[in-house]
């Protein structure tokens, strides 16, 4: 990790989860980490909760991602004031109860794809933007899902994952498109899609959650170690994508 020392990362979803798992250990590696989330006070936690040491490399920023608005902004914040992004981890995912056949599920439908699948086009448009101008390496990393690889499939188990498996899979073309785009442009950018199978997060609504409790599960912290891994390998290695499972998986 030597070449990322000091280096500016901006995590998505940083206020719990895998995206304070990745916060952390990014810290912890020497980098320093702009944690993107709509709960300002639980990025404030985390940022008690590092070393006294460590705590100034944490800046906390409020941003819901799923406001195109909110994203260019804190963006051009990091431009201006902290030299702009190395590293770019799009971490922030949500689920809604609902089905696709229900009635009225249009806002819980849109909050889906807002912000797993517009707020990483959004972040990552403005985040390349500054990459490029400055022409340095590069790492731009999406939190994915297995889902994003296969429609789960559990109709008398689990409720309806209604969208949520539709934003992975557009996840999952993104990756391909992203790839293929940042040699178009020729430079020394990777992207990384991180596949994980559960896990032990609260991103599954109570109504989910009552399901998939008792289901084998990883925990953010083996998240963030493939976070790290991508990180690690050399600049001509292109870790396309990486899936996790835990043992006993029954997905």
């Amino acid at each position: 990790m030597e070449r990322w020392q000091g280096k500016l990362a901006v995590v998505t979803g940083a206020s719990g989860g895998i995206g304070a798992a990745c916060a952390r250990a990014l810290v912890v590696a020497g980098l320093r980490v702009v944690g993107l989330a709509r709960r300002e006070a639980k990025l404030q936690e985390l940022k008690l909760s590092l070393p006294p040491a460590l705590q100034p490399q944490f800046i906390p920023r409020r941003c819901d991602v799923s406001k195109e608005d909110q994203v260019v902004a804190a963006i051009d914040w990091t431009e201006r004031m902290l030299g702009g992004a190395d590293v770019l981890l799009n971490n922030a995912g949500i689920t809604r109860e609902t089905e696709l056949v229900a009635p009225d599920n249009t806002e819980k439908i849109r909050q889906v794809i807002d912000t797993n699948v517009m707020a990483v086009l959004w972040c990552t448009r403005e985040v390349f933007r500054g990459m490029m101008k400055r022409g340095n390496e590069g790492h731009i990393l999406v939190v994915n899902s297995i889902a994003g690889q296969q429609v789960l499939n559990f109709i008398d188990v689990l409720p309806s994952f209604n969208i949520y498996p539709a934003t992975k899979f557009a996840i999952t073309a993104m990756t391909e498109t992203y790839r293929q785009e940042f040699q178009l442009h020729k430079n020394k950018v990777r992207i990384t899609g991180i596949c994980p199978g559960a896990v032990n997060t609260n991103i599954f609504p109570e109504e989910i959650h009552f399901y998939v409790k008792h289901m084998a599960r990883l925990e953010p912290a083996n998240i963030a170690d493939a976070v790290l891994y991508a990180l690690r390998t050399p600049p001509h290695v292109q870790i396309h994508e990486i899936t996790l499972k835990p043992m006993g998986e029954i997905f």
